[in-house]
């Protein structure tokens, strides 16, 4: 097949259409979600349930996916439940209930007795009940009552088990031997108090005391035994709590007795020691006398003050407007008859002259009068003045007499502080002597009677089937522990795949787009791409190719470089199958194999190595050349040539940039299939001279490190990565993970499906 010739201006392929139009700008941040956007107004009730569905799926297909780790487990803990039910010992269980209350019934009523300690406080109490039944020292006790130290069959019981069968056949138990018989209870109050369960009945006082034993019979005399013992310990410890209580506080009574009169002799001799009198009401002498001389104090000091205000008064007034004087009986008696007289002379004024001798002789009365007035008042105002005096006398007295009964009552009082002292000795001990000489007559009463708070409601009766083993029980629980150990399984198998291995992953973990999704396929996928119009795998690239139409604003890049993070993710088979997609809508399309360390395409097209991509980057070959026409119209193929020894030398060269820049304008699209990225530099070298960069990723097969790493160089590159495209995806594992349908079957289905796609082929070929 000949070369196409290039023109001598612009090395093109001569008859050839020529494209003038720009590179295509893409955008780095453009993505599915973007598209998703559209229907970003739903409701929050719609994306929860959205949500729910999609978590549901993503569970439950991770079951799918890993249903034989699921099933295995589940079955590995069926049959180990099944072999532990069937060689498990059956044992029987025998239940009695009692009744306990926190108070027993009073047959004498008395403040002290049957009191608890935490009125009020029922779950302390209830809870030390049942810690009781569970003690240690009451399984010692139903051991020493039905004398079980003595018992082989209860120390040494046989199984009914195979499995135990066998184990005391080849390793047969010691017989206990008689003269150990602390070591015989021992074991068999351990053996009581191991087996026994205490169950409280629901908003009742009521208690089921149960016992399991492998001997139905044992079971229901243990469980009868603790119920009896119980009842007889609780008694034993009210009895002796009684007596205890007596015994203690008659010693105490003793002691305080001679305490009480050893305090009350000290009392009475310190007293008479001192000579401290006491009134009524445990009042000193002295205090009463210092009370009582302040009340006459208060007294005369009150009459002074006023017998003070009627003396001044009388000192300031000069006539008779003291209210004492013109309310005195002499004084009026003297004004009456002085206005007698005063009437009897002016009367008589009117006849005779003053001179008259009758006149001068009642003028000479009336003066003896005003004499006599004036006298009686000097009197009275005297008296005040002398009752005042006397009042202010008697003050200043008993002011004296206070003073030194205050000194008198101060040195009582400090006499009185170690009275006080032995006072308050001998009250409290008097006091705790009468309460606990009460109590000690009380504990006598309640002690005589036998009541008690602890009752049997219902024996224990003899099981008639076994408690355990369960199958339904150990079935279930053998279940749902194989299922938690298979989803423990399952994920720490997810958290250890850190691979890529849906859509939503490569979007959420590396922004890009996934343009295509192509299916894990059997056989030559490029003979479906090329011949097959209808299978699963050509129907993936067709919808890659439309989806990189779509992938800018001017539809797909012109020179696009194809690469993967590392080898064997089927880059090289992509960008065949992509050039192939193009070639066959009409387009002239270049395909370029540039991956000058591993080339591959050749081999698809069964086309010759001899002189490529490699001999025109060296100079030793023209570009037409190194292109060859293929069998695909359309499709023009430069391979990669002899291997150089220096690959990175010769893509950075100009002759790469030239010959990227040229196929841009010859043809209508230029594909490049370059290295793998990381620890190479050609990728990143070949991907800074095209106008867009897609990065193939092989599901499950590449860490997200490493592409992380290779998407990191490729932007320092300062190249334009347009999306990604998820190879060898295999929907039947993950169609309910990640809700892509059930696999090629279901895309079959959708499209022509296999009987009539064959069909179609027939009629297309007839």
């Amino acid at each position: 097949m000949n070369a196409p010739k290039f023109d001598s201006r612009s090395d093109r392929p001569a008859g050839l259409p020529s494209v003038t139009a720009k590179s295509r700008q893409v955008s780095p941040d453009y993505s599915r979600r973007e598209l998703l956007s559209v229907g970003a107004d739903i409701s929050d009730a719609d994306a929860e349930h959205t949500n729910f569905r999609e978590e549901f799926f993503k569970y439950l297909g991770l079951v799918l996916k890993h249903r034989w780790v699921f099933l295995g487990c589940g079955g590995a803990a069926i049959a180990i439940g099944l072999a532990v039910t069937y060689t498990s010992t059956p044992m029987y269980q025998a239940s009695a209930t009692i009744q306990i209350d926190q108070n027993a019934p009073k047959v004498v009523k008395t403040d002290t007795a049957d009191t608890p300690a935490d009125t009020g406080d029922d779950t302390r109490f209830y809870q030390t009940q049942y810690d009781l039944l569970k003690s240690s020292s009451l399984a010692q006790k139903v051991a020493a009552d039905l004398d079980l130290a003595n018992v082989p069959s209860f120390l040494h019981p046989k199984s009914s088990s195979p499995w135990a069968q066998l184990w005391q056949a080849v390793f047969p138990a010691r017989a206990a031997q008689d003269g150990n018989f602390e070591r015989r209870k021992a074991v068999a109050a351990g053996m009581v108090q191991g087996g026994v369960s205490v169950a409280p009945l629901p908003n009742s006082r009521l208690v089921r005391v149960s016992y399991q034993s492998a001997d139905p019979e044992w079971a229901s005399k243990i469980a009868n035994g603790i119920a009896d013992s119980f009842i007889s310990a609780n008694l034993d410890r009210r009895f002796g709590a009684s007596a205890y209580a007596r015994t203690f506080l008659k010693e105490r009574l003793e002691e305080l007795k001679i305490k009480l009169e050893e305090s009350e002799k000290a009392l009475v001799a310190y007293a008479e020691q001192k000579q401290i009198l006491t009134a009524k009401g445990k009042e000193s002498l002295a205090d009463s006398d210092l009370a009582s001389l302040y009340g006459e104090l208060q007294k005369v000091r009150t009459e002074r003050i006023r017998a003070e205000e009627l003396w001044t008064q009388a000192a300031k007034s000069k006539g008779l407007e003291l209210p004492q004087i013109l309310n005195d009986p002499s004084i009026q008696r003297l004004r009456e008859r002085r206005a007698v007289l005063m009437s009897d002379y002016q009367e008589k004024l009117a006849l005779f002259k003053p001179d008259y001798p009758d006149m001068r002789k009642i003028k000479a009365q009336i003066d003896q009068i005003d004499r006599d007035i004036q006298s009686t008042a000097g009197v009275i105002k005297e008296s005040l003045k002398t009752s005042y005096e006397s009042l202010l006398q008697h003050e200043t007295l008993l002011q004296k007499n206070i003073d030194q009964a205050k000194t008198n009552v101060l040195d009582a009082r400090n006499k009185n502080i170690q009275l006080q002292i032995l006072q308050r000795e001998a009250d409290t001990s008097r006091t705790l002597y009468d309460g606990l000489l009460q109590q000690y007559k009380d504990i006598g009463v309640s002690g005589a009677v036998g009541t008690n708070n602890v009752a049997i409601i219902d024996r224990a009766d003899r099981p008639g089937a076994p408690f355990s083993p369960s199958l339904q029980k150990n079935l279930l629980i053998s279940l749902l522990l194989g299922l938690l150990a298979a989803a423990a399984t399952v994920a720490v198998l997810e958290i250890l795949d850190d691979t890529f291995k849906s859509p939503e992953e490569i979007e959420e973990q590396l922004g890009l787009p996934v343009l295509g999704i192509i299916p894990l396929a059997d056989g030559n996928i490029l003979s479906q791409v090329r011949e097959s119009s209808v299978s699963p795998i050509a129907e993936a690239y067709r919808s890659f190719r439309t989806a990189l139409q779509f992938s800018t604003e001017d539809g797909s890049p012109k020179t696009l470089v194809v690469t993967s993070a590392r080898e064997g993710e089927g880059k090289s088979t992509t960008a065949l199958a992509l050039a192939i997609n193009f070639a066959q809508l009409g387009m002239q399309v270049l395909l370029i194999d540039a991956d000058l360390r591993n080339p591959s395409v050749h081999r698809e097209l069964k086309h010759s190595n001899r002189v490529g991509l490699a001999n025109y980057l060296a100079g030793l070959a023209a570009a037409q050349d190194a292109c060859h026409k293929t069998d695909i119209p359309g499709l023009t193929f430069m391979a990669a040539g002899p291997l150089p020894p220096n690959p990175a030398e010769l893509l950075a060269g100009p002759k790469m940039r030239t010959l990227v820049s040229l196929g841009g304008e010859s043809f209508d699209m230029v594909i490049v299939d370059a290295p793998p990225i990381l620890g190479l530099a050609d990728a990143p070298l070949l991907a800074s001279m095209t106008a867009g960069t897609i990065l193939v990723l092989a599901a499950g097969g590449t860490r997200r490190g490493v592409v992380k790493a290779a998407l990191k160089r490729l932007y320092f590159a300062r190249s334009c990565v347009i999306g990604a495209v998820l190879n060898k995806f295999d929907f039947k594992s993950a169609q309910y993970a990640y809700g892509y349908g059930p696999g090629s079957g279901e895309l079959e289905h959708y499209g022509y499906g296999a009987k009539k796609a064959a069909r179609l082929e027939h009629a297309s070929k007839g």
